[in-house]
């Protein structure tokens, strides 16, 4: 399992296992995805199940999943909850009780792949907790980041007894359709993976900038309205509760990233992830002061 260098060893691949043998259903989310989708289902050819769950892509991602074998099913959001994820795990007729819930440009590693297998083959999915947790390998900049900060995700669930709360973020702006930055709630503790999934980031830089310009409106929003704000707080993991009422926080993430988890080990790449992270941060507190300030002047006008 893994690397090895000796002769006569080999990286164990997805292709090694038995297609569609394991039985999870994999859902997968999309929208205009057609540079991610091929790719990230060739990796899930182990699975029995796979569904792509698309929101009105308007490029070739929904032909690219069907060639693939995966089954596609439309979702249009009506602006309620449900939102997208929780929908997914009660709407796409999975054929299965646990499910492996992916972005686009998400997909297991083989290590993972044998991880799941593992589980299911030796009854601890029936017997354990109710979901996993499992953290992310992220690409960024054209390269797979092995230091500095990694994201868990709440990914390997059972869809009748895990699943994202509503936290009243309905008039949020930035993250509509799909459920923001938390995780979804289960009857028991979660397990941890040993294995990780990779995040493979191929778009170009500046679409990482767009997409959490969007992020840092919604978390924005979130901490001009406290009692969300704590609600969602409550629902990362302990470290993410903990981190979310630091002061100075995007000083102290980019020390954090960089230094005490190594990120410089991961060369330029490590040091721009650090920082692009550390701006969001400084981005999201820029943005509460001036919705602070709009109110201040907003009332003193109508005074």
């Amino acid at each position: 399992m893994g690397v090895n260098s000796r002769a006569g060893s080999r990286t164990l691949k997805t292709s090694d296992f038995a297609p569609r043998s394991i039985p999870v259903s994999v859902i997968v989310l999309t929208k205009n995805e057609s540079a991610n989708i091929g790719h990230t289902l060739r990796q899930l050819s182990p699975f029995d199940d796979v569904i792509v769950v698309d929101s009105d892509s308007t490029d070739d991602t929904r032909q690219i999943a069907s060639s693939q074998g995966a089954r596609v099913v439309l979702f249009e959001w009506n602006g309620q909850y449900p939102k997208k994820k929780q929908w997914s795990l009660e709407n796409t007729g999975a054929t299965h009780d646990w499910v492996l819930l992916l972005d686009a440009d998400e997909y297991p590693t083989a290590d993972l792949v044998r991880e799941i297998d593992a589980l299911v083959r030796s009854g601890a999915l029936a017997t354990g907790p109710d979901a996993y947790d499992i953290q992310l390998s992220y690409r960024f900049a054209g390269r797979i980041l092995r230091f500095g900060h990694r994201v868990s995700k709440r990914s390997l669930l059972n869809k009748h007894t895990v699943r994202f709360p509503e936290v009243g973020d309905l008039d949020a702006p930035g993250i509509r359709e799909v459920e923001g930055h938390y995780q979804p709630q289960g009857c028991e503790e979660p397990g941890q993976a040993q294995a990780a999934l990779i995040h493979d980031d191929r778009d170009p830089v500046s679409t990482w900038f767009e997409r959490h310009n969007r992020y840092s409106d919604w978390e924005a929003h979130l901490r001009r309205n406290r009692a969300v704000r704590r609600q969602v707080a409550a629902l990362r993991s302990d470290r993410g509760a903990r981190f979310d009422s630091v002061p100075g926080k995007p000083v102290l993430f980019f020390l954090y990233s960089y230094f005490v988890k190594l990120g410089f080990l991961d060369g330029r790449a490590g040091l721009d992830y650090a920082l692009a992270l550390s701006m969001y941060y400084w981005q999201i507190s820029v943005k509460v002061r001036e919705k602070s300030q709009g109110g201040a002047e907003t009332s003193a006008r109508r005074s």
